[in-house]
């Protein structure tokens, strides 16, 4: 194998996933995988430019950096790119009042958002919240629009905590847009718009990126 700095040639930036990359969550908050911390700290002492793109959505990005850097990670909250800000982006553009299916911890993303008298979903990894009685609310909300609009903030079918494998949000993503008759528009991974937003963060071309 090529040595570390030929299979970089020609690579300006990185953007690297977090949960299950570079560490496991779980109780206790979770635990860095092996030799992540070390990766990191290479990188970013490398002339690479690092983005960090995440689809957490049961934390707010201060307190997920907080809990990393616990772990020993070098990161700061604004070198993460995340679905809840940028979902409070599209928010406030098109002038949309969300009924809110998500996890208490990423709620306080939200603050400056009005939700009132709703016109649209935002759905992510709830947890518990992921209630029939809160499902439903959100059906109701969809089917009672001309024009639904549902949001997921990605759209993952599981994760690793330490514990084993958890259901993510695409589940009950899928759920609403089979008995709403709808397609739900992602923010976040896998949605092209989400990485152009991190490489443009770190001022850098797709074709210069290495993720």
């Amino acid at each position: 194998m090529a040595p570390w700095g030929e299979r970089l040639a020609g690579v300006r930036g990185v953007l690297l996933d977090i949960s299950g990359v570079l560490y496991d969550s779980g109780a206790g908050g979770g635990t860095a995988i092996a030799g992540s911390v070390e990766a990191v700290a290479r990188l970013k002492g490398s002339r690479l430019k690092v983005r960090f793109c995440t689809n957490e959505s049961q934390k707010s990005r201060a307190e997920l950096v907080g809990q990393l850097r616990r772990l020993g990670f070098d990161i700061s909250e604004g070198e993460v790119t995340a679905p809840a800000p940028a979902a409070c982006q599209i928010l406030k553009e098109r002038g949309l009042r969300p009924y809110l299916l998500i996890h208490d911890g990423v709620r306080s993303e939200f603050d400056q958002i009005d939700t009132s008298n709703p016109n649209c979903v935002v759905i992510a990894d709830a947890g518990e919240s992921f209630s029939y009685q809160n499902m439903n609310n959100a059906f109701q909300v969809l089917m009672e629009l001309e024009n639904p609009v549902l949001i997921s903030l990605g759209k993952g079918r599981y994760y690793k905590e330490t514990s084993g494998l958890m259901l993510d949000v695409g589940p009950y993503m899928k759920a609403l847009e089979y008995a709403c008759g709808i397609k739900a528009e992602v923010v976040g991974k896998p949605s092209p718009e989400f990485f152009k937003s991190a490489l443009q963060a770190i001022g850098v071309e797709a074709h210069q990126d290495k993720n």
